[in-house]
């Protein structure tokens, strides 16, 4: 259970102004159907993720106890950084003649390759032993954070500023890196 409520609240935390985030925003404007845009993120995140958490399970396997709990809590501690520097806008060039779902897989599945919440989902992977556990709440948490910015994304955003949420979910990486030096 810990698997799957931590990848959750890492992903969904760690997604708030994220690139797909955007363009989630993006794609809904653009197109004008929320749940096709919401079904299409949910596609490329599971393959994504399911493909990261797998990489990180594999990763685990081949490395030391202790250095693999080194090495989480600097990523988890390096993520925390990250989240604090904003994505650009520019990078989310999208290309629309595939169709509104087509279009939400091929640019989520792109825009999360190195992306900071797929990183976060090899570390997780490695983390935990079970993958479909981690790839099923860091997909729900990928899911619930960019549906919020498909249905109330413009509304939000007039009421909490960014920088708040990022410091939040800056935090909440922290408090993972500080939990796995803790209990590994």
């Amino acid at each position: 259970m810990d698997a799957l409520i931590n990848s959750f609240l890492l992903v969904f935390a760690g997604e708030m102004g994220d690139k797909t985030q955007l363009l989630a925003l993006v794609l809904t404007a653009r197109f004008r159907k929320p749940w096709v845009i919401l079904a299409g993120v949910f596609v490329a995140t599971l393959l994504n993720h399911a493909l990261a958490s797998w990489a990180g399970g594999l990763a685990a396997s081949f490395v030391d106890p202790e250095v693999l709990k080194w090495t989480l809590a600097g990523l988890f501690f390096a993520f925390a950084v990250w989240l604090l520097i904003p994505d650009k806008e520019e990078e989310l060039k999208t290309v629309s003649k595939y169709g509104a779902f087509l279009t939400t897989v091929i640019a989520f599945f792109l825009a999360e390759m190195g992306d900071k919440t797929q990183l976060a989902t090899i570390a997780l992977g490695a983390r935990y032993s079970n993958t479909a556990i981690v790839t099923l709440g860091t997909t729900l948490g990928m899911l619930a954070s960019n549906a919020l910015a498909i249905f109330l994304g413009d509304r939000l955003l007039k009421r909490i500023p960014m920088k708040w949420i990022r410091g939040f979910a800056s935090l909440l990486f922290v408090a993972f890196g500080i939990a796995i030096l803790v209990s590994f």
